[in-house]
């Protein structure tokens, strides 16, 4: 399952700068708008467990605690694209959009459906797709821009 989730992320920082062309960096605005991609794959795949799997609440726990991990890193990269010109609600839209169709897609093309979902549950409660650990080279230009 490892495989299919971590080239949708970086399939998502490729492709988000086609939707910045009028910001002043938009390689880096694209790659952190992979960061709302990232809470979009995190976002739809533990909803949708959660109803594939008989309404485990584990999976609204692993969201949350999801999101309170990354809470910090989604403002960063917000200020950082604001800082830099970018970031229009389009284009935050077209990431949070590519990353759900991303997730969905490799969902589907799983064999065995509980199966996925059980390893991405595990892998959202290990930290494996937090964004410091997913997203490590965006994350890092996005520090040393705000520290400047």
């Amino acid at each position: 399952m490892r495989p299919l989730i971590y080239p949708a992320l970086m399939w998502l920082a490729m492709l988000i700068p086609a939707h910045a062309q009028d910001d002043a960096n938009p390689e880096l605005v694209g790659e952190l708008m992979a960061f709302h991609g990232a809470r979009a794959i995190v976002s739809a795949m533990t909803t949708h467990c959660y109803e594939t799997t008989g309404l485990d609440s584990a999976y609204h726990t692993a969201n949350d605690n999801w999101y309170l991990r990354n809470i910090g890193f989604l403002d960063l990269a917000n200020r950082v694209v604001e800082r830099l010109g970018g970031g229009t609600p389009e284009a935050v839209a077209a990431a949070e959009t590519y990353g759900g169709s991303q997730i969905m897609s490799a969902y589907n093309q799983a064999d065995d459906k509980d199966q996925f979902c059980r390893g991405f549950l595990e892998q959202v409660n290990s930290g494996a797709l937090d964004i410091d650990k997913s997203l490590p080279a965006a994350l890092e230009k996005a520090q040393a821009i705000a520290a400047q």
